[in-house]
């Protein structure tokens, strides 16, 4: 009976584990998540793309204001999800950190026609927020396929952007509404649509639950 109730133990403990990883609880510091086992690492989900979406109003006049930040590169096919290591974690959190502080939440009160995504305005909203985070860890080397804009809708209703940023170890968000850098399904929250990692202009529906061989 011992050795049966420790087998039990362990594999419940296994399980526990699992969980919290897919959870995003393993990415609560640093050490944590570097820490655990490859294998754990990997449960971490990642989104996947469904079929074509429009890409929001905002956006398509975003990219016709900043069209550096909407340009394809050549280098787009190259490559897959970005190796999340140590130095990479630390520079994405100093970034979603620095980025939280320093715009001021201001929200956009005059409805979807007035919407303006601006890069690093002293005040704005959540598109702000996200637009600003991509372009300095783009500028920072970070592989634009590998940073994409996503809108979901929150608790409240309330339709809201984010940075969604994949690596090998699944998908994370950059996300004002929290300060720390966290698995993609650890918010509650409903997907609506992501940018392509092919083409920065062109967005695609989001569909939960089977693995994604888009990239």
């Amino acid at each position: 009976m011992r050795g049966k109730a420790t087998a039990v133990t362990k594999a419940t403990a296994v399980t526990i584990l699992a969980g919290l990883t897919v959870l995003g609880w393993s990415v609560s510091t640093e050490a944590a998540f570097f820490g655990a086992p490859r294998v754990l690492k990997q449960q971490v989900a990642r989104l996947q793309l469904d079929e074509p979406a429009p890409a929001p109003m905002a956006h398509t006049r975003f990219c016709l204001q900043y069209t550096h930040e909407c340009k394809v590169r050549r280098t787009v096919f190259r490559g897959g999800a970005m190796k999340l290591t140590p130095e990479r974690w630390a520079e994405l959190a100093k970034v979603n950190a620095e980025i939280n502080r320093a715009i001021t939440p201001e929200p956009n009160t005059r409805g979807v026609a007035y919407e303006r995504w601006l890069i690093g305005p002293s005040a704005g909203d959540c598109n702000d927020y996200a637009v600003t985070k991509r372009h300095e860890l783009v500028k920072r080397g970070w592989a634009p396929r590998n940073l994409l804009l996503a809108e979901v809708v929150v608790a409240s209703g309330e339709h809201h952007l984010v940075l969604v940023i994949r690596t090998t170890d699944g998908d994370f968000i950059a996300d004002n509404l929290h300060p720390a850098i966290r698995a993609w399904a650890t918010p509650r929250y409903r997907w609506v649509r992501m940018q392509s990692p092919k083409n920065p202009q062109f967005w695609s529906r989001v569909a939960i639950g089977r693995p994604d061989r888009s990239v």
